[in-house]
């Protein structure tokens, strides 16, 4: 079979954010304990409690971002639970999750607020703490950013230097609350926009007096139309009340910087599926693209363009077999893998709009990115996706299309596309992604970059042999890794090649 992608250099969309290749990790199944924090278990080697071989593993990826403690934790957690001499520290309830792979759910809270900074110090990557709106107040928010970033002579931040960190931590993201039309507090629209309005208000107050580093608020949205309206109308309305220029309040996008969607997609089981099953995931996971489009437009009604990004921090697949009782644990397949490449392609086709995304989740749970046990840490195959993919941060996403044969799904919304794939400028470097999601055949592919003035100068391809429904164990986790592919570059912006079956491709051309 034959396909075509053609990039159009003249056409930029807009400067690809590190931050849409962020990640997320909550208090749930062996994310946290035993697949990033171990304490005093000697079996491997830790800084601090926390697991060197899953950090090492990470910082292969230049994490720029990452979301904590929740999910729908965050709006059961209280965060001075977790922090002081951990000998001290109250054990909790877990709400929502089972810990581990018993079905226990309670909290140590061994792991909190400094033990997770000084994992985010680790990796040299930025913190985006999502606070307790569904059963907490403003002012236990509150507090917790002042312990974080306050560099003032106040009882939090004492308290903050005492438990051994002297300088402030500098948290720039801030999540008010996580799905708070369900688990976060089952509000309705108007609701949670009274209640954003209260959090954001304090927030700003703290950001504008007392933060020495500039914060970043997020709200919470959903994927209906109607709801994400309510909310700005009813958010809105409130703030016609009252002085609307004082202390810069005046419209909603003075009290937000970012708004989020959820998406998560399945079908069949994580090993266990059909050949249509097989593609249907493909067609369910391009509702990402939908999910952003109408946000977008929803939030072009009320605020300036620009002035609000749009976060989609947590998707991915959840297969049926990751429930709560197991720690939400499933097997990671190349299957995976390919949407991953799909959603991100989705992702840099909306580079204009979209300041952060978050797959869900870092270790062990749901599409994690590195799997552990208790001796050993290895990748997956997203992994390898993620890696791949790195080399579009910080360039300029350019519009890419993709003429390919469309494989018609019954009951779906959208078709598949047998080939996905996006490209990037900068620096003198042109880098290429491509897909080919058929399973039983390779695709002859041309890319045309419409431009001599680009040759290749290296190319590589993922997923060479192994199966759709192969997934990585600590025993085979190396058979994932990319390798080098020929390619014919032509002179004259073209280059062709054969992408094996369920194969992900990566060329880098320089001029």
């Amino acid at each position: 079979m034959q396909s075509e992608v053609r990039v159009s250099s003249q056409e930029p969309i807009d400067h690809i954010s590190e931050n849409i290749y962020g990640h997320f990790a909550e208090h749930l199944g062996r994310c946290i304990y035993g697949g990033l924090w171990v304490g005093d278990d000697d079996r491997v080697e830790t800084e601090d409690g926390i697991r060197m071989d899953t950090v090492s593993l990470l910082r292969g990826l230049n994490m720029p971002v990452l979301r904590w403690p929740g999910g729908c934790f965050a709006d059961d957690y209280h965060w001075e639970d977790g922090v002081g001499p951990r000998e001290d520290r109250p054990r909790r309830r877990n709400l929502w999750w089972t810990q581990g792979r018993e079905n226990v759910p309670e909290e140590s809270n061994e792991f909190g607020t400094d033990e997770f900074l000084r994992l985010c110090q680790l990796l040299d990557t930025d913190p985006y703490i999502a606070v307790n709106v569904g059963s907490s107040t403003p002012q236990e928010a509150l507090d917790w950013i002042e312990y974080c970033n306050s560099g003032g002579d106040t009882e939090l931040a004492d308290r903050r230097r005492e438990n051994g960190q002297e300088e402030p931590y500098g948290v720039k993201y801030w999540g008010i609350g996580n799905e708070n039309w369900g688990c976060g507090g089952r509000f309705a629209p108007d609701e949670y926009a009274d209640e954003y309005r209260r959090f954001a208000n304090y927030f700003n107050g703290f950001d504008k007096l007392m933060n020495e580093d500039s914060t970043e608020f997020i709200a919470c949205g959903h994927l209906t139309d109607d709801w994400n309206k309510v909310f700005f109308d009813s958010l809105n309305g409130g703030m016609e009340f009252g002085p609307g220029s004082f202390l810069g309040m005046g419209s909603p996008f003075n009290l937000m910087d970012h708004f989020s969607v959820h998406r998560y997609y399945q079908a069949g089981g994580d090993t266990d599926f059909t050949d249509e099953q097989y593609y249907k995931i493909f067609a369910r996971a391009q509702k990402v693209g939908g999910d952003i489009d109408r946000a977008a437009e929803t939030i072009s009604e009320y605020v300036p363009e620009g002035e609000i990004g749009i976060i989609v921090d947590e998707w991915g697949v959840w297969h049926p077999e990751a429930r709560s009782d197991n720690g939400l644990e499933q097997e990671n397949t190349v299957r995976d893998a390919l949407t991953t490449a799909g959603v991100l392609d989705l992702i840099h086709a909306r580079a204009d709009v979209v300041s952060m995304a978050n797959i869900a989740q870092l270790v062990n749970v749901l599409q994690c990115l590195v799997q552990t046990d208790e001796e050993d840490a290895w990748r997956t195959p997203t992994y390898h996706v993620f890696d791949l993919y790195e080399n579009h941060v910080g360039q300029t996403a350019l519009e890419t299309s993709v003429d390919t044969e469309q494989r018609e799904i019954d009951g779906e919304d959208h078709d598949v596309p047998m080939v996905s794939a996006s490209a990037s400028e900068g620096d003198g470097e042109l880098f290429v992604t491509a897909s080919n999601r058929r399973h039983d055949e390779a695709e002859l592919l041309t890319v045309d970059v419409g431009s001599s003035a680009y040759s290749v100068s290296s190319a590589t391809v993922l997923f060479e042999g192994n199966d759709i429904r192969e997934y990585s164990t600590k025993e085979n986790a190396e058979s994932f890794e990319a390798s080098n592919l020929a390619v014919t570059d032509e002179g004259d912006g073209t280059i062709t090649f054969e992408a094996p079956p369920a194969s992900v491709v990566g060329l880098t051309l320089t001029e």
